[in-house]
């Protein structure tokens, strides 16, 4: 398909204002987290880092920080063993409502947050009658980076057939031979971006965990929230707002050129 030059325009021009509306905040906020301004002047008069240093020595900076990557890491992991092993399933084997399952598999990641995290309350407490804490924050994050792994995996699947894994077997490998030296390799960057993604979502969620987490945990994204209307605490906040929009682009971005080399046989 075609379009006229003015069509091109047009569309370059929403572009340019949809990322506009998207990325001029943040830049801002990655500003402002050098501002030495408290009250945050536009434009800044004068740069520091002393924001960083006293966000690096507070407390609570620190704790939310090691409970959003203790819970990433850990939703990460529980995604890429239960992800792929659905993944496995549906690709390579058939059997009676194998396309419900991955309908049901993928919805979590289409439901609104806040739907997700009510249901998932409601199930640990009234319905397990669990405490609220890590372990939910955790089961609650790995419902959607499931989803990031299976879809990465589900694709490479279809993508290599299964006649590597055949002529393997025909030459006398056994399963878990087959798996080691063929497949784990053809799928190993498609599970690592897979797994960047969904740490990246992880560590960035806030709605899913508001609901599920305990009163004594809070993750970064939880205690910027707290603390965004604290004057004491406003450039700190935008400290920790640069330094997670920092973790969140980083694995996006990884995942994202993994992605390409994988579709483009290592050519960047």
């Amino acid at each position: 398909m075609t379009f006229s030059r003015g069509a091109r325009y047009v569309l370059a021009s929403l572009m340019g204002v949809g990322l506009a509306f998207i990325y001029i905040p943040l830049t801002v906020v990655v500003i402002n987290s050098f501002n030495s301004s408290r009250t945050f002047s536009w434009p800044p008069s004068e740069f520091t880092t002393k924001w960083w240093a006293k966000a690096l020595e507070n407390t609570g900076v620190r704790e939310a920080l090691r409970w959003s990557i203790l819970a990433g890491v850990s939703a990460t992991v529980i995604a890429l063993l239960l992800g792929t092993a659905l993944a496995f399933a549906v690709s390579r084997y058939k059997f009676f409502g194998r396309d419900t399952i991955s309908l049901l598999v993928v919805l979590p990641i289409s439901l609104p947050g806040v739907v997700t995290g009510i249901a998932l309350n409601n199930a640990f407490t009234k319905g397990a009658g669990m405490s609220t804490g890590l372990l939910t924050i955790v089961i609650g994050h790995a419902t959607f980076c499931i989803v990031i792994v299976y879809n990465n995996t589900f694709a490479r699947l279809k993508r290599m057939g299964s006649s590597l894994q055949e002529a393997s077997m025909d030459l006398g490998a056994n399963g878990i031979t087959t798996f080691r030296l063929i497949t784990l390799p053809n799928l190993a960057s498609a599970l690592f971006a897979g797994g960047l993604l969904a740490f990246g979502l992880s560590f960035d969620e806030i709605v899913v965990t508001t609901f599920t987490a305990g009163p004594g945990i809070q993750t970064l994204p939880i205690w910027i929230y707290n603390n965004l209307f604290r004057p004491n605490q406003a450039p700190i906040v935008n400290v920790v707002a640069a330094i997670l929009v920092l973790f969140s682009i980083l694995p996006i971005y990884l995942s994202q050129r993994l992605s390409q080399d994988s579709a483009t046989g290592g050519r960047l």
